[in-house]
């Protein structure tokens, strides 16, 4: 068998990192270095306790792309800070934050580790095309709940979702998503667009909430099912659901391919083979040396080297 790649949410990374980490954590100059030596703390962790022998870490290049504003507008609208035409709007983050992230991507740079973004995709579309084109298993390490639905059983993909740092994981399975939720993986994705997430401006269908939305993914097996349910009358639906979901039908015929991740994404051809030597001594040192990584990277490149 393949060896097991691990893909990072690397945004979702970070920004735990960035607010789990104290901001006293800094650089020689006094910038702080918080999120830069938490996500490699968290690197050199999920490397020690999961040996992957492929890593990537996956890169939002577009946190919020227009085709999916263009079908539902809310999408993501709460966290933009400032609109862009023709550019991707810039999202609210904190100050402290936003100058460490070219810091990350130089330091995995030389470390040696696969960063992919792809314009006008997500991370989590990029990690939803490495996980279909995967030929053996894969772990997505990810704070995002939308990936559950990348969650299968017989092809050995799972996701590693942090309940505190990434010391406490929950490996997450379809049997964890049947317990927790009442779905496998693919019904993931559409109890998340029933249901709804503020977090990401997804109404959802107005009075379908999580434990309605199982029930009717148990009975009528997918969003489809459910929709023709609508039109058929001897279907068990209540007056009100039925009333509501045949409200919902614009909302519904859009946002699947909003909600769902992409697995078509033209990924550059990148080596995702787990590095063991760094891929740029001279440029890490010096960067080492400008931030203040000390400990951190020096306890990464060793578990790497083992």
């Amino acid at each position: 068998m393949t060896g097991r790649l691990m893909l990072l949410d690397t945004a979702s990374l970070y920004f735990r990192a960035y607010f789990g980490v104290p901001d006293s954590v800094r650089a020689p100059d006094g910038t702080p270095v918080n999120a830069v030596r938490g996500l490699l703390d968290f690197i050199d962790r999920l490397v020690q306790d999961h040996r992957p022998a492929k890593l990537v870490a996956c890169m939002d290049a577009d946190w919020r792309p227009q085709w999916r504003v263009d079908l539902i507008p809310t999408y993501k609208a709460h966290r933009v800070a400032e609109e862009h035409e023709g550019t991707p709007d810039q999202e609210e983050v904190p100050d402290t934050l936003t100058p460490q992230v070219p810091v990350i991507e130089a330091v995995l740079d030389a470390v040696g580790i696969a960063r992919v973004g792809v314009a006008d995709y997500e991370a989590d579309d990029v990690i939803g095309t490495f996980t279909a084109r995967a030929d053996g298993p894969v772990d997505i390490v990810t704070g995002d709940r939308d990936l559950f639905q990348l969650v299968d059983d017989e092809r050995g993909i799972r996701v590693l979702y942090p309940l505190k740092g990434v010391g406490t994981l929950q490996l997450t399975d379809e049997a964890v998503l049947r317990g927790k939720y009442g779905v496998d993986g693919r019904g993931y994705a559409d109890l998340a667009l029933l249901r709804g997430d503020p977090s990401d401006g997804l109404p959802g269908v107005s009075g379908i909430g999580e434990k309605t939305a199982a029930k009717l993914l148990a009975e009528f097996g997918d969003l489809a099912g459910i929709m023709a349910a609508v039109d058929d009358p001897k279907a068990k639906l209540t007056p009100s659901q039925r009333k509501r979901l045949t409200e919902a039908r614009p909302y519904v015929a859009v946002a699947p391919k909003v909600v769902r991740v992409a697995d078509d994404v033209p990924l550059p051809d990148v080596d995702t083979t787990l590095p063991h030597t760094p891929r740029d001594p001279a440029g890490l040192e010096e960067l080492a040396a400008r931030w203040g990584l000390g400990g951190s990277l020096q306890r990464l490149l060793t578990t790497l080297g083992q």
